[in-house]
């Protein structure tokens, strides 16, 4: 008889972040120690040797960055976690990781900057960071997790997006759900989905590591199995060779940054609450979220139809999903710890059709729901 208590944890979320790497099939972690995402490398020293995996402390975060690309290509599914000027150390990898497309998971624990900033203390500023750190158009897609037994989930579905669209996925964490304590129940490991990348079904000679074809998303070969092929961060035609053609940069370029738009409504996941006939939308993510959902509660009980769209995808960006929850409100409040990051995006996907309430804190504290109500009732 399976015990119902199988599953029962009591877990910090990065020591969720961790499990849940390692369930998705992480079998390689590079990282260097920063806080508030340390316990995640700390964990994973311990737990990757017992399954088989490797861990390994750089000696720097671009290191950090540069060693999960290579693990990936040679066909490990691969993390890395930092925080504040870590992530910012890790942005030319990065971009190579983009523009070579190979799949692999950074996990940014968002605390208060800019520069050494607030080390302990909760932030989410690193929103835009996230999608324009590099340079250049390039795709990527960052999620936000709001609880303890959602970073386990998400760091898995991390894993399983960075495979199907051979891309970095950046798990934005931040201070709060990182180190927050929750009793969560995992789920049945056979009931798990695991996306792996999709592999050549031609000889070496025949493969093309960027070949452009109708799903714009090229089958990936991993070295070590027969198969070599040219990787660089240079602009590149099929082949994987730098080329100087304009033609064949254009193409490539256009089905690099064409490959995650298309696939939108596979990846972007928010979730409603109370939205139906909601004339004020409360617009929040990751720990604020929770303070948010409290704040729409209270609303509701005291007659104001208050309704809450959590994003749980950041980028790409959910507008249409923004602008669906938003036809029937008279205004919109937004609360971030931030200065208005996820703010500026819904004045643009809304197209300034509604007020837009700002509820921000940059001190290091977390939002109150009582603050995110004053805006409801404002």
């Amino acid at each position: 008889m399976t015990n119902p208590e199988a599953g029962l944890r009591m877990w910090q979320g990065n020591h969720a972040c961790a499990e849940g790497a390692i369930a998705a099939g992480c079998r390689f972690f590079a990282g260097y120690p920063i806080t508030p995402s340390t316990e995640i490398a700390e964990i994973l020293a311990r737990r990757l040797p017992l399954v088989g995996g490797k861990f390994i402390q750089m000696e720097d975060e671009i290191a950090a960055m540069g060693a999960i690309i290579g693990a990936s290509l040679g066909g490990t599914k691969s993390m890395t976690a930092t925080s504040g000027p870590g992530f910012s150390l890790k942005q030319e990898n990065i971009g190579f990781a983009v523009m070579a497309e190979v799949p692999c998971v950074v996990v940014n624990v968002q605390r208060g900057g800019p520069s050494t900033g607030l080390p302990t203390q909760p932030s989410q500023a690193d929103i835009m960071q996230s999608r324009w750190g590099t340079h250049g158009d390039h795709p990527i897609i960052a999620i936000a997790p709001a609880s303890v037994r959602e970073t386990y989930d998400m760091t898995i579905k991390a894993f399983n997006l960075a495979e199907k669209y051979r891309n970095p996925v950046i798990l934005l964490l931040d201070e709060v759900i990182g180190h927050l304590t929750e009793k969560i129940v995992l789920p049945d490991p056979a009931k798990i989905e695991i996306f792996d990348r999709k592999k050549p079904d031609v000889s070496p000679e025949e493969y093309l590591p960027y070949e452009l074809n109708d799903t714009d998303i090229p089958a990936m070969a991993n070295f070590g199995e027969g198969y070599r092929y040219h990787v660089t961060g240079l602009a590149h035609d099929d082949t994987g060779f730098p080329t100087n053609d304009p033609e064949k940069i254009r193409l490539q370029l256009e089905r690099l940054n064409r490959k995650i738009e298309r696939y939108r409504e596979e990846i972007i996941e928010v979730e409603n609450l109370e939205t139906r006939d909601a004339e004020v939308l409360v617009i929040s993510f990751g720990s604020t979220a929770r303070s948010a959902k409290r704040a729409v509660l209270n609303a509701r009980e005291n007659g104001v139809a208050a309704g809450l769209l959590r994003l749980k995808t950041i980028w790409p960006f959910p507008e249409k999903e923004i602008q669906e929850a938003c036809q029937l409100v008279k205004k919109i409040v937004v609360a971030e710890m931030n200065l208005g990051q996820v703010a500026h995006e819904v004045e643009w996907a809304t197209r300034r059709d509604k007020p837009v309430i700002r509820v921000n804190k940059i001190n290091g504290e977390a939002i109150k729901p009582n603050e995110i109500y004053a805006a409801i009732i404002s």
